[in-house]
């Protein structure tokens, strides 16, 4: 008795049907990237833009070596703006530091200390807590107690900022240090907070630096908590942290708030400046992050 086989002759076109739908999904979801990546990038091109039609022509060596102008005149720079900046980070970058690579280090080397939930719930609520109250903390902490306005409390509370930063990263980079570095060191006699210092903090090095580049850049641009603690001054002050010091994001916030257009030209000017170099700290961060061949 002959069994008939089942025709295949359909099978060819049900799977040209099958290509066919991939294809046009493929090709569909392809476009909504793409006009998703360009709805992201298109603005920054435009601000970028904007800012470097605006503010280019105010960069020159007045910027960067005088103080303002008096209101509305032309002349004049943010020598003050940009000497403050470097002070008030320098502060933060110090707390940002010590507290975050301390906490980040000390969740990813004691996952099972009773004080672990309550680090980790700490560093959660200051991720959490916007810039403009912490500047309102901060004024409440040290400036009230002070009695003036200082670049020291511009910095506690842009260092406040970074912590959290600082210990995600570390932690994580932590994490991706083998479990035999630490177990070779302990098998060497060394004592456990040797085999960190000596042997895993060195290993995780370069993704540390990364974050903590990454967690300055992110606090740069801060304006609303140094309205509350450092407040601004057109002098420049560059060794005296007790004293009220001026800030890029608080010259442009000023600028870009005034009624004269050569004060807003100054704040494109600077806001310029601000997006170069934390550009500039970016690309830094992918190098120092870049996989050694």
């Amino acid at each position: 008795m002959t069994v008939s086989q089942p025709s295949t002759a359909a099978r060819p076109r049900q799977s040209t049907n099958l290509s066919s739908g991939r294809k046009t999904k493929n090709a569909f979801m392809g476009f909504l990237i793409a006009l998703g990546t360009i709805c992201v990038v298109a603005p920054l091109i435009l601000i970028f833009g904007f800012l470097l039609y605006k503010g280019v022509g105010a960069l020159n060596l007045s910027f960067f070596t005088k103080t303002p102008a008096p209101e509305g005149e032309a002349g004049g720079g943010w020598a003050n703006a940009i000497t403050g900046s470097l002070m008030i980070l320098g502060i933060a970058t110090v707390i940002g530091v010590i507290i975050g690579v301390a906490g980040g280090l000390f969740l990813a080397e004691f996952p099972r200390h009773k004080l672990m939930r309550t680090i980790r719930s700490l560093s959660d609520i200051l991720s959490g807590i916007p810039a403009i109250v912490m500047g309102l903390v901060v004024y409440a902490l040290v400036v009230k107690p002070m009695g003036h306005f200082s670049a020291l409390a511009g910095g506690i509370a842009l260092g406040l900022l970074m912590i959290p930063i600082v210990v995600r990263t570390t932690e994580e980079v932590l994490k991706l240090v083998p479990l035999s570095v630490r177990e070779a060191g302990l098998a060497l006699g060394l004592p456990q907070w040797k085999v960190i210092m000596s042997v895993v903090l060195p290993a995780a090095s370069s993704g540390i630096i990364t974050g903590i580049i990454l967690a300055v850049s992110r606090v740069a641009g801060e304006a609303a908590p140094l309205l509350f603690t450092a407040f601004g001054s057109n002098l420049i002050n560059y060794y005296k942290p007790l004293q009220p010091a001026s800030a890029l994001p608080l010259e442009i916030y000023k600028g870009a708030t005034s009624a004269f257009e050569e004060n807003q030209r100054m704040a494109q000017a600077g806001a310029l400046l601000l997006i170069l170099l934390i550009f500039l700290a970016s690309m830094l961060a992918r190098f120092m992050n870049k996989p050694k061949q």
